[in-house]
């Protein structure tokens, strides 16, 4: 068993695809319409274009907006992302306008940093020793 298919709820799915890509680095790889604005919208990392997908996900259910909100308002992120370098990519993210919730810290054998998606989500980095 793998897990293959993740996913993040988004407040605008146009948008969310933008910051993923365009900021984060990710790549698009399945973007199908659902009938009327909705799309299975998916990004994988350009590393790994056969790994694990994340699925930009709207946000419609009712359960899903108190849900998230109490996550951010609580610190929590809604998932994390592996990279090399969290200093680097916090300056990287940083230089690009993206608004860090947690500056990086040293939690034992990994570096994390917490960032602000634009789309109703905390997102975590993290680096392993």
């Amino acid at each position: 068993m793998r897990i293959n298919l993740t996913s993040v709820f988004v407040d605008d799915q146009e948008k969310a695809l933008r910051f993923y890509t365009d900021v984060l680095g990710f790549a698009k790889k399945h973007d199908v319409p659902l009938g009327g604005e909705d799309r299975w919208l998916t990004v994988v990392s350009p590393e790994d274009p056969d790994g694990t997908e994340l699925l930009l996900e709207p946000n419609k259910h009712p359960a899903v907006k108190p849900y998230t909100t109490a996550l951010v308002e609580d610190g929590i992120p809604a998932t994390a992302f592996a990279v090399d370098d969290v200093r680097a990519e916090f300056g990287r993210l940083s230089e690009l306008g993206v608004r860090f919730t947690q500056e990086p810290v040293e939690m034992g054998p990994v570096t994390t940093a917490v960032l602000d998606d634009t789309c109703g989500n905390l997102i975590q980095i993290m680096q392993s020793a």
